[in-house]
């Protein structure tokens, strides 16, 4: 999501990101957003000729401690595989220090691995429990004399894909492009074309890659787009984009989004998609669905269009008040939606008054008077609830309930 702001000047990140940003809400994403662990990722990358560090991954310390051994290497690092970031500084419910530890010694990872697999491993971007770790990556540890930064996304001020680079990597992007815009790097990409050898040349050098070097890392950039493709990335981040002592050009961490909406033709990628970090009141909402955020308030919201339900939960915190979520009927929402939509709202305890604010330009108000006097009667609604339709709202007038009307 960084590089898309870059990509833009920083005004133009997607509604999602800005709405996470302005609320400040710590969340694990849900089955709509696939997230891939580490691994799986390189996996990805590695079946696309792009040039990662050799891994082994373990669920057991005696797995862990063979692929030590059989990586040979001068160094080894090992890496809990959880989705969230901050690993490096987090704390295992074991007394462990650190799901990140780099040693030169074979012999000790089985130890560590111990003290890593089935403990919860707690970070700045975990619930306070942590999520438990349920898998290790052991991999070869590379020395890195350089880092950049590059990304390909998807962005509609473009129409199309564009590849966004800088030659300061291993930071945060946004931080470079505020301090240092003219170190940032932009090349669109023709869909029809895709990425020009002239492109991939003077976007390597750029990012500083020279010599042999500087054709290297062009060829990595073109085997990355070709993953871009391959997969329906939204976006492929890598960062660090690195240079070894030994003359190698290697993508050492990745981030890859997809397009959720390629599904159906995507399914061995999706299928590697680990439901047990994501927020159960998320998945079930994707189940219908539904594009559902939790944070923090005491305000439940339920909105058709995200554009509403930000101006919404903005409106709410104009006010004084909290926003309890993001729930986005979208467009073309069925009774079974909405009354499935008010089940997750009424399960959550924080929940104190539920907020409907619809607008009929793009849904059929009666579907969702209906789902809401369905839910009222079947949900035993012990919670104020404001609603405000405009569209067709005589539904609701003839349902018989307390209703107050101005």
């Amino acid at each position: 999501m960084a590089s898309q702001a870059v990509a833009r000047g920083l005004h133009g990140a997607s509604a999602k990101y800005l709405f996470l940003h302005k609320f400040k809400c710590a969340r694990v994403s849900s089955r709509r957003w696939l997230n891939l662990q580490e691994y799986q990722s390189k996996k990805l990358m590695q079946e696309s000729g792009v040039t990662v560090q050799r891994f082994y991954v373990a669920d057991n310390s005696p797995d862990a401690l063979q692929a030590a051994k059989r990586l040979n290497a001068k160094e080894i690092v090992l890496k809990a595989q959880i989705l969230a970031g901050g690993r490096g500084k987090g704390v295992f419910n074991s007394g462990l220090k650190g799901g990140v530890h780099l040693t030169k010694d074979p012999s000790v990872v089985g130890e560590l691995a111990s003290k890593m697999l089935g403990y919860s491993l707690t970070t700045k971007q975990t619930p306070k429990e942590g999520v438990k770790v349920k898998t290790v990556m052991v991999a070869e540890a590379l020395d890195i004399t350089r880092e950049t930064y590059f990304a390909i996304l998807m962005d509609r001020a473009c129409n199309g894909p564009v590849m966004v680079g800088s030659p300061q990597g291993g930071m945060d992007i946004e931080e470079v492009a505020d301090k240092s815009p003219e170190l940032i790097f932009k090349e669109v990409i023709d869909i029809f074309e895709g990425v020009r050898d002239d492109q991939a040349l003077r976007m390597a050098a750029n990012l500083g890659f020279k010599g042999p070097l500087e054709r290297q890392a062009a060829d990595q950039i073109k085997r990355l787009y070709d993953l871009f493709l391959k997969v329906d990335a939204t976006q492929v981040e890598v960062n660090p984009l690195g240079e070894t002592p030994e003359g190698q050009v290697v993508c050492f961490d990745a981030k890859i989004n997809f397009d959720d909406n390629a599904e159906f033709r995507q399914k061995a990628v999706f299928a590697m998609d680990d439901m047990s970090e994501s927020d159960p009141t998320e998945t079930e909402a994707a189940k219908w669905d539904l594009k559902y955020i939790g944070l923090d308030g005491n305000i439940a919201c339920f909105v058709n269009g995200a554009g509403l339900a930000m101006a919404t939960c903005d409106i709410i915190d104009l006010h004084g008040g909290k926003p309890a979520n993001f729930l986005d009927l979208g467009g073309g929402v069925k009774e079974k939606q909405v009354y499935e939509a008010f089940k997750l709202l009424t399960a959550d305890p924080k929940v104190e008054a539920i907020l409907v604010n619809i607008f009929g330009g793009i849904v059929n108000c009666a579907i969702i008077a209906n789902g809401i006097t369905k839910a009222c009667r079947e949900l035993e609604l012990k919670v104020p609830l404001v609603v405000r339709l405009e569209g067709t709202v005589q539904t609701v007038l003839r349902a018989g309930l307390p209703v107050l009307t101005n």
